[in-house]
Formats: C-alpha cells, sequence, structure tokens
C-alpha cells in the first residue's frame, strides 16, 4: 500500500541575521539560493548598462577635448581652436573647423565631392573604424572618398558638414545616430568585411538598444578633409 509522505521545511530560529535564517532546511535554502542569484544577476546587468553608457560619454568627452587627428599636421591646426558649433537644420550634427579655407566657393547638390577621412566609434572607446588615408592604389598612394552630393547613398551627417565647407578644410564633425548609418549599405563604408561587421552589429545591437542606449550607440566621430570638387558639366 502506497503511503503519503508530507514533507515540511523546519525553519528553526537558531539566530537571525537581517531578518533571516542562519540555518535553513534543503528546501528553504535552494530557494533563497536561486533569489539571491536573480538578485545579482539583475544588479550586473544594471552595473554592465550604466557602465557601458558612462564609456560612450567619456569617450565622447575625450573627442570634445582631444588635439587635431593625424590628418592634420600641427603646422595647420588653429592655435586656438574654437568649440564645437551645431549646423542649422542638420539634425544635430556638431562640427569643430581644424583648417578653414575662406577662398572659393561651397558646394552645392549634384557637385562630385572628393574627401578623406578618418571614421570613429565611440560606442567601442573610439575605435577607428576606417580611413581612406589606409586605402591605397597600386603605386600606395591613398585612395580618397568621392560621393555626389545629395546622395541618398551617403549618411546625411558628412553631407551636412561638408555643405558649409571649402575645398582645402578640415573638420572634426560629431554625427548623431539620426545622421549616421540608418541601414548597413549607406556609405562611406570599411572595405573590410570584418570591419564592416563590428560596426554595424555594434550601431544594431537589438539588445542594447533595447536597454536604452539608442542615442549613443550610433554616433560617429569624422575628421574629414575637403580635397577637390567638381561641378556638374553642362551640355
Amino acid at each position: 500500500m502506497a503511503v503519503a509522505v508530507q514533507t515540511q521545511c523546519c525553519r528553526t530560529p537558531l539566530a537571525t541575521i537581517g531578518g533571516g535564517y542562519a540555518s535553513l532546511c534543503p528546501t528553504d535554502f535552494a530557494i533563497f539560493r536561486h533569489a539571491n542569484l536573480a538578485a545579482r544577476a539583475h544588479a550586473s546587468s544594471l552595473y554592465s548598462l550604466r557602465r557601458r553608457r558612462a564609456i560612450s560619454l567619456l569617450t565622447l568627452t575625450t573627442f570634445f577635448r582631444s588635439s587635431p587627428s593625424s590628418a592634420v599636421s600641427e603646422s595647420q591646426s588653429p592655435s586656438s581652436p574654437s568649440g564645437f558649433v551645431e549646423i542649422p537644420d542638420s539634425g544635430g550634427v556638431r562640427v569643430l573647423d581644424l583648417r578653414v579655407n575662406d577662398s572659393g566657393s561651397a558646394p552645392s547638390d549634384g557637385d562630385t565631392i572628393v574627401i578623406h577621412y578618418y571614421g570613429r566609434l565611440p560606442a567601442k572607446q573610439g575605435w577607428r573604424f576606417d580611413s581612406t588615408y589606409d586605402h591605397r592604389d597600386a603605386i600606395g598612394d591613398p585612395i580618397p572618398f568621392t560621393f555626389i552630393l545629395g546622395s541618398p547613398k551617403v549618411i546625411s551627417g558628412i553631407q551636412s558638414a561638408v555643405r558649409s565647407m571649402k575645398v582645402g578644410g578640415i573638420r572634426r564633425i560629431i554625427i548623431p545616430p539620426s545622421q549616421g548609418y540608418q541601414n548597413t549599405s549607406q556609405e562611406p563604408l570599411p572595405p573590410n568585411f570584418f570591419d564592416r561587421q563590428r560596426l554595424f552589429t555594434t550601431i544594431f545591437n537589438p539588445t542594447r538598444l533595447a536597454n536604452g542606449e539608442g542615442s549613443t550607440l550610433g554616433t560617429l566621430v569624422f575628421d574629414i578633409e575637403f580635397v577637390s570638387l567638381r561641378h556638374p558639366t553642362k551640355d
């Protein structure tokens, strides 16, 4: 004959510590341990999220205060550069002029633009994900980036910055996510597959976006040098 066996937890209040029991039966101990592990995991997740946000903000602050990049020699940089200013109607793009050329005309939509650039990602501690100075032709000369101003193929932030520049100028630009990469086909693109993969898995990381990091993940920092422009030919 089957005998029904009922187990009962024995909580003996030998010595309470912070309202808990110093001695727990196996069942209560398992429950207590599970709750403790869950609390630790939650706290660790919150710490990681706050730490990533803090690192991103710290990296951006470092960019604000840093000296001009290696794209600009010391003789080219101004003695007392002005602070970053936001370009009107740009969606929040901010620029710092490192070298200004007052001669010539500003570009307009339809012009062919040629620039050199360094691109960095603050969400990856300022990782330099691409540079035209690393793109070399057959004789070893760097290959600049060429695009048509106004083309939807190029991220808006770079186009906004170039519109108010003149050939020979150099700018550091901070591009908010809304004016940066909106998909994985927009240019400029790192030629290396693994660099592209690392760039876009960071910017479009679904977990981090769900955690509220969208305002920093896609932020970009570019140093651009306006090399040349060509107006469209008229028939």
